[in-house]
This record gives C-alpha cells, sequence and structure tokens, in this order.
C-alpha cells in the first residue's frame, strides 16, 4: 500500500494544506490510506515545523505561510494510500517484512510516530532495498520534523520506485530547510512528470507556500488561481482555494478573500475553519 501524504492543510497564518505526508499510491506500506493533506504534510519556514508537525493537526490550513505535512482538518497529514508497489518490492513482499510494515503502518496512522520510527529504523536494517520502508520512514521522520533524515529516505524511494508521489513532500523538507532552490527544482521535476491530479496539486500548495516565504503573494497567487476553473471542486481544488484565499487576505484583498472562503464554504461546509475565516471578515 502506499500513503501518500498532504502538505497541511492550512492554518491562519500558519501552513496551508499540503500533501506532504503520505506514502505514496505506488509504495507497499500495508494499510489503507490515511486521511491525514492536505490532508496534503509540515514543516514551516526558516525550519520551522508547521501546524501538523508541531501536533496540531486541526489548526487551519495555511500550506501558503508555512510548509506543510498533509491533513485532518483538511488533512495536513500524509494519507497513506493503497498502491501497486508491493508488486515490484521483493523485500516488502516477504511475510515477515510485510507484518512488520503494517505494524509500522498502523502507528503511524494513529500519529504514534516515535513508535513508527522505532519499528522502522530496525525494519530498514532488514529490508534495506524496500522502497516501501524508506517511504514510510522518510514520511514519518518528516512528520518528525527531521527534514534533512527524511529526505534522504524520499529520495531513495524515488530512486527505487521511479514514484513521484512524495515529490510534495521532498520540496516541502527543502522549503523548511529553506532551501528554496531545490524546492524550486523539485516542482518543475514534478510538473514535467505531470503525476495524478491531487499530487500535482500537492505540490502546487507548496511551492506557491515557497513562493509566499519569499515574499512572492503576487506569484503564490497566480500559481493557485487556476484551480478557481472549476464548477464541480474535488477536495484538493477546496485545498488550493483555502490556500488563495489565505493568501487574499495577507495580501489585502479582503472582498476576494471572503469571496473564496464563501465558496468554500458553499462546497465542503466543513472544511478546516473556513466559518470562522468567514465570521473574522465580516
Amino acid at each position: 500500500m502506499t500513503i501518500v501524504e498532504r502538505v497541511p492543510a492550512p492554518s491562519r497564518r500558519a501552513a496551508t494544506p499540503s500533501r506532504a505526508a503520505t506514502p505514496s499510491r505506488r509504495a507497499a506500506a500495508p494499510g489503507r490510506r490515511t486521511q491525514p493533506p492536505s490532508d496534503r504534510v509540515q514543516p514551516g519556514p526558516a525550519g520551522r515545523p508547521s501546524a501538523r508537525a508541531n501536533g496540531r493537526g486541526d489548526a487551519r490550513a495555511d500550506a501558503v505561510a508555512t510548509p506543510v505535512l498533509r491533513e485532518r482538518a483538511a488533512s495536513r497529514r500524509p494519507s497513506p494510500r493503497t498502491g501497486s508497489l508491493i508488486a515490484v518490492d521483493k523485500e516488502a513482499s516477504e511475510p515477515v517484512v510485510t507484518a512488520k510494515l503494517a505494524d509500522a503502518t498502523r502507528a503511524y496512522s494513529a500519529d504514534r510516530y516515535h513508535d513508527a520510527l522505532r519499528m522502522l529504523r530496525k525494519l530498514s536494517t532488514q529490508a534495506p532495498t524496500s522502497a516501501s520502508v524508506k517511504e514510510l520512514l522518510g514520511l514519518t521522520l518528516y512528520r518528525l520534523g527531521k527534514w534533512p533524515l527524511a529526505l534522504r529516505e524520499l529520495e531513495a524511494h524515488h530512486r527505487l520506485s521511479g514514484s513521484y508521489d512524495q515529490f510534495p513532500v521532498i520540496a516541502d523538507c527543502y522549503r523548511a530547510l529553506r532551501r528554496y532552490d531545490e524546492a524550486d527544482a523539485t516542482w518543475t521535476e514534478l510538473r514535467q512528470a505531470s503525476p495524478s491530479p491531487d499530487v500535482i496539486a500537492e505540490g502546487r500548495l507548496v511551492a506557491a507556500g515557497s513562493l509566499a516565504d519569499r515574499g512572492d503573494l503576487r506569484g503564490a497567487v497566480k500559481l493557485l488561481e487556476g484551480s478557481l476553473r472549476r464548477s464541480k471542486p474535488k477536495a484538493f481544488h477546496v485545498r488550493q482555494w483555502y490556500a488563495l484565499a489565505d493568501l487574499y487576505e495577507r495580501a489585502g484583498e479582503l472582498p476576494r478573500a471572503r469571496d473564496l472562503f464563501a465558496q468554500i464554504a458553499a462546497a465542503d461546509p466543513d472544511a478546516y475553519d473556513v466559518r470562522q475565516r468567514l465570521i473574522a471578515l465580516d
């Protein structure tokens, strides 16, 4: 199975939703995808962990202000997804490895990241070339704010699997470390690879957050405004709308922020803290 981490959902001035922490859909971590990703996945600028990474997973999605992990309040935490990587991950298909990976996945999905890390470190010595183990280990390290270690494992997962599912999380790690050129390069490669729409959406959220970190609110807005051309939005469109509305508010465009928060409330009344945001703008 695969966990696709959503970069955390934005929190008022904290971090917009992104997909950062879900094992990739092709990764073979047993279990079903957690809905955490915006919920999504998330580090904050200058290495400051995002709301989700700080354990405030229900904080407002604000991926644009702070790097993200994926979804609880819209998911700021990685969501695990079932995938097909197991078919080519021979080590992960071994019964003992499969059972231990399933245990680690359950711990991860329950936000018991330290327990998951303990299990995965042992498992990584037993299955050193398992893409599934490296993916879940990388996502766990990401959740714990250990950005350099998370990068090492998630980049190894990409080399072994060829999957781009965790590129938004990789970009968010670079963002947390303020390695913006590498975050930009990761987003460019992700766009060129053109994986699934929701993975691209998570990457776009991180890219917008990276621009906002550097004071380029106009560029961040432009990057997200394309998501408005949707009459029947999916969850990942709503995540982008929320981040965009937050950017409008930060840029002083209050009428546009209010209208977009109202649009989000109409599409999903329970999205993030959209009701409170609307009240605050009245």
